[in-house]
Formats: C-alpha cells, sequence, structure tokens
C-alpha cells in the first residue's frame, strides 16, 4: 500500500515545489548528457584519424596529397589492387557516423582529390560485372573463386559513381542500367567517382565505396548493408583498411590484419 501512495503524494505537493524538482532532475539528465557528449567530443578529436578528416576536407593541397594512397599494382602477396587512389578515410568495421557500433562500415571509403567525374575506378581483380535496372550508381562484380578461400564466390561491390543529381552516371557505357554480366580483367575502367547519395539535396564527398561481399551459397550477392555480409578487405589489397588496426596512411604491409581486427 505505501508504494502506491507514493504517486499521490508527489501530485500533493505544492506546485512550486513540483517545479523545482523536475526542474533539478531536467538540469542533472542535460548535464549527464552534455558531459557524455563533450566526453565524446574529445574523443573524435585527438583521434589521429578524425584529424586526418579535418586535414582532408579543411587543409590545403600539401595537406591532402599526405593523405593520398596511390597503389596501381597489387601489393606483394595480395591479390587486388587498389580500385581507385585517393584519401581511404572510412575504413572496414568504422564505428564513426554515419556508422555505429552497432552497424559498423561494411567497406572501405576512398575520397577522391578532385570533382565528380574525374578519379578513375578499376576492377580489383578478375571477375564478372553487373548493373541491376535500378541501380543508379553501383555496379557489383562476381569473383566465381576467391582467390584467398578457394572454392567459395565472393562479390565486389562498387558504388557512388555518380553525380549528387542521380541524372547521369559517371559509369562505364559497357555498363547500361540492366547489363547482363560481362567478364572484365583486373584493372579495367569502370567508370569515375562521384558524390551521389540518393538525395540531390545531401550529396556525399566525392569517393568510392568497395566492399567484398559474401555469396548466398546459392549464386546470389547477400545485402551488402548489412555487416555480418561484408568480408575485411585488408588482406585482399594487403594494406591494413581494418578500422581496429590502421593508424596511418595505408600503404602495403606484410600484416595487413591485426589481433584487434573489426570482425562480422
Amino acid at each position: 500500500m505505501n508504494n502506491l501512495k507514493k504517486p499521490i503524494h508527489w501530485l500533493r505537493q505544492p506546485r512550486h515545489r513540483r517545479l523545482k524538482i523536475a526542474g533539478l532532475i531536467i538540469t542533472l539528465v542535460a548535464g549527464c548528457y552534455l558531459s557524455i557528449r563533450a566526453i565524446l567530443l574529445v574523443t573524435q578529436l585527438t583521434d589521429p584519424r578524425n584529424s586526418n578528416f579535418a586535414r582532408w576536407f579543411m587543409g590545403n593541397e600539401a595537406d591532402r596529397q599526405a593523405l593520398i594512397t596511390t597503389q596501381g599494382e597489387a601489393c606483394e602477396g595480395a591479390p587486388f589492387i587498389l580500385p581507385a587512389d585517393g584519401f581511404i578515410g572510412l575504413l572496414y568495421g568504422d564505428a564513426r557516423g554515419p556508422y555505429s557500433q552497432r552497424n559498423p562500415h561494411q567497406g572501405i571509403d576512398i575520397f577522391s582529390n578532385g570533382s565528380p567525374g574525374e578519379t578513375p575506378v578499376y576492377a580489383v581483380y578478375d571477375g564478372y560485372i553487373r548493373r541491376e535496372f535500378n541501380w543508379v550508381s553501383t555496379l557489383i562484380q562476381r569473383v566465381p573463386d576467391d582467390p584467398l578461400q578457394p572454392g567459395r564466390q565472393i562479390w565486389l561491390y562498387y558504388t557512388h559513381l555518380a553525380p549528387a543529381s542521380g541524372e547521369t552516371d559517371f559509369i562505364e557505357p559497357a555498363f547500361p542500367p540492366g547489363a547482363p554480366e560481362l567478364f572484365v580483367e583486373q584493372g579495367t575502367l569502370l567508370g569515375y567517382t562521384g558524390n551521389y547519395s540518393g538525395n540531390p539535396a545531401n550529396p556525399v564527398g566525392v569517393h568510392l565505396h568497395f566492399s567484398i561481399i559474401r555469396d548466398d551459397r546459392v549464386g546470389n550477392y547477400t545485402n551488402e548493408l548489412e555487416f555480418a555480409n561484408s568480408i575485411d578487405p585488408s588482406p585482399y589489397l594487403g594494406m591494413a583498411v581494418n578500422a581496429g588496426c590502421q593508424r596511418g596512411v595505408p600503404a602495403c604491409t606484410s600484416e595487413p590484419v591485426c589481433a584487434e581486427a573489426v570482425t562480422p
């Protein structure tokens, strides 16, 4: 009975006292929220990867050039070439916005030091390119035999190959909407990086999103938006592009995967 009387007792308090207590509660909650935000902001500002983002988007040309990875050939011992030159800003397994710990980044984002339609995108490996009818800026490539795990099929996803408007695209004419599979060799030009996001009023930075996607075991690609369906591209590129491993500008390394690597 005593527990049932507590809400009634609260309602019987003088109005000014109730307002005072409510104000105190709101102040405490707001204070906790602001403290957490401040801690997160300090963490972000001290994260060298975020300082690199600031250098990329607000720095001078020399700053940008220092962040660019250029790798026209496959790293020693790795099967894939880098699909485009640029600043590898968002990494595989990255939890920074717009991603999170619960929904980390499924691939890598390579930001271009140029305008939409200027930076070429190449096939990272031999395989079969397909473009679905409703895909404005995206290509997918089927690799029948995974070079690192022979016997399984994998899919390679390339996107943002269009301007913000989406009224056209920067994909090579050989791959029109609805194009059936077409075999391409490693290094084949697929198109050029763009800033298409699906919303013309909210373009993204000019970049290529590249990811490796699992097969559904019956010959189809799985949903690229689900992190569990993705594969870490680090050993395929021979570069530490996993959010748990990368510490500087990605480059060829004999140990592209570390113990702290983010995994599905």
